[in-house]
């Protein structure tokens, strides 16, 4: 079939209504008929946008000898010598009200005395994550490394010349019409934010596979002053990455486990207060460089998340929902200032919530806000619990969680939420397309799921 009769067939409903239209010789200003051939032509593109697919999903796990207890974590800060007792005791305080457990996994590189912090050892431990996860998910879909198309990498502070994308093309000889991409800086929302760019690219790329890898560098991040608001990060980020693979091929419906439904990007940075809740800087010496959380941060997370389940709530919420929402919006501007705008029920929309592993306090207040049951919120707690925030990848681990626990099923919708420096707050929502099999699947929990849930209310 040649191109032009390609184009004619896909018209030909398109031609057929403006056909309709003329026969009845209904009389349209200019605006009118401006008006109808952008309606008609949204909903074609729409009829026409493709399904994305994620075949499967790879979590890392890294090295038994990597794991790093509270304890541990707090007699290495000790012996390191950077640190003030009463910096050390502020550690303590924070890693005891973490929500981490002892099996948490740091780099070899922080466990020695003193800490190795360099850019060699950034990229032994970007490479052993990356190489890790991509290796195992290349052999669980049996994908051949040529046919991968689009390549999407991110990672926030670690971000070498050439890039961490072009180390990826260069360790697995990709061929050289891959379409390569490197996000930096973004934070712990980055992961999700690299799904909605390779959305936008496989919309318009046919028969295309993405490859999107998500880590974040903690040799790179490390702080070794004794700046309070910069100890934070020391204390909550842990080595972890993801490997996914996404296809617009509707052959691969068949063997895929989810199919994308929304992508919901919200960026506040254009308020100041914002911006500058996450931030990477010096600290009062002039000379340690380490991430900087602000008192701000709390409060910048919920008027993200507000913004975010706004645009989101049009797409998912039962219309009941939101007249509810709409009609407490509208008292409260123009009748009462003091009435507490309703907060729709998301638990009719979702099945599954991977909410990000930012810090037990953020859980706490996620709980609070979306009215999620502690069955809901559980998923989350344990990956806080067993492997610590892993930045832009934890929503992947909470995700091999449900998987691992036997949740999934086929129909059911999962809500992939998670916040990061800028500030910024994104959301994933996916359709199970099968049930998923906790004995055939492997991942990270599968040896010791049966550990779990325990109790962190401590």
């Amino acid at each position: 079939m040649s191109m032009f009769s390609m184009s004619f067939f896909f018209l030909a409903p398109f031609l057929s209504i403006i056909r309709a239209f003329l026969n009845i010789q209904i009389f349209f200003s200019p605006f009118q008929w401006c008006l109808l051939m952008a309606s008609i032509a949204t909903f074609y593109l729409k009829k026409c946008s493709k399904k994305i697919y994620l075949v499967d999903f790879v979590c890392y796990k890294p090295s038994p000898k990597t794991m790093c207890s509270k304890d541990f974590f707090i007699e290495k800060s000790k012996c390191g010598g950077h640190f003030k007792d009463e910096s050390i005791d502020f550690q303590k305080k924070i890693t005891d009200r973490s929500g981490f457990g002892d099996k948490t996994y740091v780099p070899e590189s922080l466990m020695v005395v003193p800490p190795r912090i360099c850019t060699m050892e950034a990229m032994k431990e970007t490479e052993s994550v990356i190489f890790g996860a991509v290796d195992e998910l290349l052999l669980k879909t049996k994908m051949k490394v040529e046919d991968i198309d689009i390549l999407i990498t991110n990672c926030s502070i670690f971000n070498p010349s050439p890039s961490l994308s072009a180390m990826v093309v260069n360790h697995y000889k990709l061929k050289d019409r891959v379409l390569c991409y490197n996000l930096s800086g973004m934070g712990c929302s980055a992961g999700l934010i690299a799904i909605d760019l390779a959305k936008q690219l496989l919309q318009v790329h046919q028969n295309s596979y993405a490859l999107v890898v998500s880590t974040e560098n903690i040799n790179s991040g490390w702080y070794l002053g004794n700046n309070r608001s910069m100890l934070v990060s020391n204390c909550l980020f842990r080595v972890g990455g993801a490997a996914i693979l996404l296809s617009n091929i509707s052959s691969d419906s068949h063997r895929s486990k989810y199919c994308l439904k929304h992508t919901v990007c919200t960026h506040i940075g254009s308020q100041d207060s914002c911006y500058n809740s996450i931030l990477l800087r010096e600290d009062e010496t002039n000379k340690i460089t380490g991430i900087s959380l602000s008192k701000d941060l709390m409060s910048s997370a919920g008027f993200a998340l507000k913004e975010n389940i706004t645009t989101l709530g049009k797409h998912v919420l039962p219309l009941l929902e939101q007249l509810k929402f709409a009609s407490s919006f509208v008292v409260k501007k123009f009748f009462n200032k003091n009435m507490k705008i309703y907060t729709p029920d998301f638990k009719l929309c979702f099945e599954h919530f991977c909410i990000h592993t930012g810090g037990k306090a953020v859980q706490d207040e996620m709980q609070k806000v979306l009215g999620l049951s502690d069955w809901q919120i559980e998923p989350s707690r344990m990956t806080l619990y067993r492997y610590g925030n892993t930045s832009s990848s934890s929503v992947w681990y909470v995700l091999a969680y449900c998987e691992a626990k036997g949740r999934i099923r086929e129909g059911d919708r999962i809500w992939q939420l998670a916040f990061g420096s800028g500030f910024k707050c994104n959301t994933v929502v996916w359709y199970a397309l099968r049930n998923v099999d906790p004995i055939e699947e492997i991942n990270p929990w599968s040896d010791e799921v049966h550990e779990f849930p325990i109790d962190v209310s401590i």
